[in-house]
């Protein structure tokens, strides 16, 4: 018996050292959340203030008059900026002459404070079972999200209240005590909102009549209200406007991301677009209320909420940026059955709602309609179509997991391999892989074009590489573009090749090991975006104008024609794109990455030959033209050797194809099934375990 106590004894305080690590990382983890929620909000606020007055808080300074806050002359709607009800403006008077002195710290301290509220109840709303440690841990993140997020942006920026509706619904579906509590909080948020009437009949199919009743009465009485002391500004809003289309802006304008302004700007008007936007605004209302009754019984109330909000968004006349958090609140519905597939949905719509849509589709006249409707889009997704797994579902909880390959050893001692870059066994998701590409090519675009340094700063590096380069020699540059003007079918296949294939090549390569063998694909993956890292602090650190903006040297730009160097910016090309950023040349680092990649997984022998050819013909190519300079092509091999250093050193080595058949004889693995799960065919394996 003494020996079994003294056995028992060390597991106890195994088990209390392992719990109290793994409740000292949490803590850990906590406070980083939370940081890094403070250091968004901070930054949120110092954006505001410290914009010119007459620049920050534009809305909010419609109100503005001689004697006050909300004491204007006229029409709250004259200069149709002002886009709340009249129960709004009726609940705004109050802040009068001794508010407007510290009315722009105090309404921006106070949307703060109404952002953070709003994250807290987002937190504590997830679907049950939530222990309290996953409330610690959501609520910063969701505080994050919504710092970040367009709409609270331009919440802060204009001086808008359209947080306010969103918290009082979250309120009274959440928080209020009573159903007639939460219906008046919902009834005030319709009148703030008319849309948000829409979760009345919510109310009402979900069980809750009173409440249903309380927020329609609520929202009646708000409005004749506002008939009865703004006459005038109720009939402005409710008759002339159309329930405030056309307020803040043009109705076609991009920025109204309703049914009604997409319809306008698709060009179709008159009874033809109110029929269209009629009859689709019902589809939408009908198939979004029974989805959210459907996950509200499902016990996914927040989801349910989320849904009604995007449908309020499709179906309002006008629904302006700072009007649009419903879209993000859908990230709580859980979508797919693999574990791979659970996060498209959370970051396609947190990357719709935190970047410009510029960022996220490419300018192309084809996409222009979508890239107009971005948000309408992912509101009309949410609301009718996406398919939100329920809790009864298998894979709620438990997704189809994800198959890793083998872990690796460390190469070396100090630096561990990143536990989130291991190698992954399965195809990624192609929707979210086109999605972050183009967000991650939107960025260093931006990043390149901002590292753009003076012509002087780059005229004096070009100065400091010819040098080198004659020191070296080797300056060739000025003989081979010399001669390969001379030859019309040379030069034209130089100019051909370097606008052609600098794209191109790299797409093609990522494409088809995406295709045919995806573990070298993420492998690939990451040393390309190493290289590309490396590359713009190349660019940002030493700006170096290339050879053919060089004055007096003689080089010609066989590509973009010949050069005015008495202007400051050579031209209208430069103010598309950073033309000093020439040091690492990425047309050459690009072209050696497709064709050491060519090289280690080609199957034969002409392939790797002619993937080696690539980097050959490029690096002719950017010197003929007069693009770069010899040391540029080597400042890029020297940033491609590090990307594939850094990969192999926080990956380990690439997987091996003689694994395959370790894997199973077939080349095949089942995929895991969880328990009641009917079986699936074999998924196809490219890449097995890595071998040390």
């Amino acid at each position: 018996m003494a020996n079994a106590e003294h056995r028992e004894r060390p597991a106890e305080a195994s088990r209390a050292a392992t719990a109290g690590d793994t409740g000292s990382r949490l803590r850990t983890v906590r406070l980083g959340l939370w940081l890094l929620a403070a250091v968004l909000a901070v930054r949120q606020v110092a954006a505001v203030l410290s914009t010119p007055r007459g620049e920050r808080l534009t809305d909010l300074e419609t109100w503005f008059g001689h004697d006050g806050v909300l004491q204007v002359s006229g029409s709250l709607y004259a200069s149709t900026r002002f886009t709340g009800t009249p129960f709004g403006g009726l609940v705004l008077k109050p802040l009068t002459r001794s508010a407007e002195q510290a009315l722009g710290w105090g309404w921006t301290f106070g949307t703060l404070l109404l952002v953070v509220a709003l994250g807290l109840i987002v937190a504590r709303a997830l679907p049950r079972p939530v222990g309290r440690r996953t409330v610690t841990l959501a609520a910063p993140v969701a505080i994050s999200l919504l710092m970040l997020s367009l709409p609270v942006r331009n919440t802060l920026w204009l001086g808008q209240t359209s947080v306010i509706p969103v918290l009082l619904v979250l309120l009274g579906c959440f928080v209020a005590r009573g159903q007639r509590t939460g219906g008046v909080l919902i009834g005030v948020a319709a009148a703030l909102q008319p849309a948000l009437l829409l979760f009345a009949p919510l109310l009402r199919f979900t069980g809750r009549r009173r409440a249903a009743a309380a927020s329609g009465l609520t929202f009646a009485t708000g409005t004749a209200l506002a008939w009865a002391a703004m006459p005038r500004d109720s009939y402005t809003y409710w008759v002339h406007h159309r329930a405030g289309a056309g307020l803040g802006g043009r109705a076609d304008d991009p920025a109204n991301q309703s049914l009604h302004g997409a319809l306008l700007r698709l060009g179709v008007e008159g009874p033809l677009e109110i029929a269209l936007f009629l009859l689709i605004g019902a589809a939408v209302v009908t198939l979004a209320l029974r989805r959210a009754v459907r996950y509200a019984r499902d016990g996914q109330l927040l989801l349910a909420v989320a849904i009604t909000g995007c449908a309020a968004i499709v179906v309002s006349p006008a629904s302006w940026q700072h009007q649009l958090l419903w879209v993000l609140l859908t990230v709580v519905g859980a979508v797919g059955r693999r574990a791979s597939d659970r996060l498209v949905w959370p970051v396609a719509v947190v990357l719709v709602m935190t970047l410009p849509a510029a960022m996220i589709l490419p300018n192309m006249a084809a996409l222009q309609p979508i890239r107009d409707n971005t948000v309408l889009f992912a509101a009309l997704a949410a609301a009718t179509a996406v398919p939100f797994l329920s809790r009864t579902s298998p894979y709620f909880r438990t997704p189809v997991p994800t198959r890793y390959a083998e872990p690796v050893p460390t190469r070396f001692r100090y630096v561990p391999l990143l536990p989130f870059l291991r190698r992954v066994l399965t195809r990624p998701n192609l929707l979210l892989e086109l999605l972050l590409i183009r967000v991650t090519y939107a960025a260093y675009s931006k990043v390149r074009l901002a590292a753009a340094g003076s012509r002087e700063r780059a005229e004096e590096h070009a100065h400091q590489i010819l040098d080198l380069e004659r020191l070296l020699h080797l300056d060739i540059e000025y003989a081979v573009n010399h001669a390969v003007v001379e030859i019309g079918g040379l030069r034209n296949f130089f100019d051909f090749y370097y606008t052609s294939f600098h794209f191109a090549v790299p797409l093609t390569v990522l494409g088809l090991l995406y295709w045919r063998r995806p573990v070298d694909y993420r492998w690939a993956r990451a040393s390309i975006g190493f290289t590309t890292l490396l590359a713009l602090v190349g660019f940002w650190l030493y700006p170096l104008a290339p050879p053919r903006l060089m004055p007096n040297l003689g080089i010609i730009d066989t590509v973009y024609g010949v050069q005015d160097f008495s202007q400051p910016d050579y031209g209208t090309l430069t103010a598309l794109t950073n033309q000093y950023a020439a040091m690492p040349s990425l047309h050459f680092g690009w072209s050696l990455w497709c064709g050491l990649v060519v090289a280690l997984i080609a199957p034969r022998a002409w392939m790797k030959a002619l993937g080696l050819l690539h980097p050959l013909f490029t690096a002719a190519a950017i010197v003929a033209t007069g693009n770069h300079w010899v040391l540029d092509a080597v400042g890029g091999a020297l940033v491609v050797v590090a990307g594939f250093g850094l990969t192999y050193l926080f990956q380990g080595p690439r997987a091996r194809p003689a694994a395959d058949a370790a894997v199973t004889g077939t080349g095949t693995v089942p995929e895991p099934r969880t328990p009641g799960e009917k079986p699936t065919d074999p998924v196809p394996v490219q890449e097995g375990p890595a071998r040390t």
